[in-house]
């Protein structure tokens, strides 16, 4: 009788449990909706600027020096672009940039064979 009257008020206690985090997700999922929603691989202000240094020729020290962050600062922005760009190294990372209109040559165009 004992263990059965333990076990209804744990039931009681994570019944409750679930219904305060149910009602923290109401509240997150308020403060959600006044920030807009962004793809995952769709890269902030920040990446772009240093996605276009990167075209430029700087490398992670420059780009560092440049912004006034630090090398690691600068080293996780150029991974997380090559994250969301799902590329491994600078020319493919260039190279998707170039096919997904994030960067153009300095006239706008590009050339057969890839020169600007």
């Amino acid at each position: 009788m004992l263990a059965e009257k333990q076990d209804r008020g744990g039931d009681n206690q994570d019944s409750a449990g679930s219904r305060s985090s149910a009602k923290n997700r109401e509240g997150s999922a308020d403060l959600d909706m006044s920030v807009p929603k962004r793809k995952p691989e769709d890269l902030t202000p920040r990446e772009l600027e240093i996605l276009r240094l990167i075209w430029d020729g700087h490398t992670n020290r420059s780009i560092a020096e440049l912004l006034s962050i630090s090398m690691k600062t600068a080293d996780t922005h150029r991974a997380n672009i090559m994250k969301k760009l799902r590329v491994s190294n600078t020319a493919q990372l260039l190279k998707a940039a170039l096919e997904g209109k994030l960067l153009h040559t300095h006239d706008g165009t590009r050339s057969p064979d890839g020169n600007k």
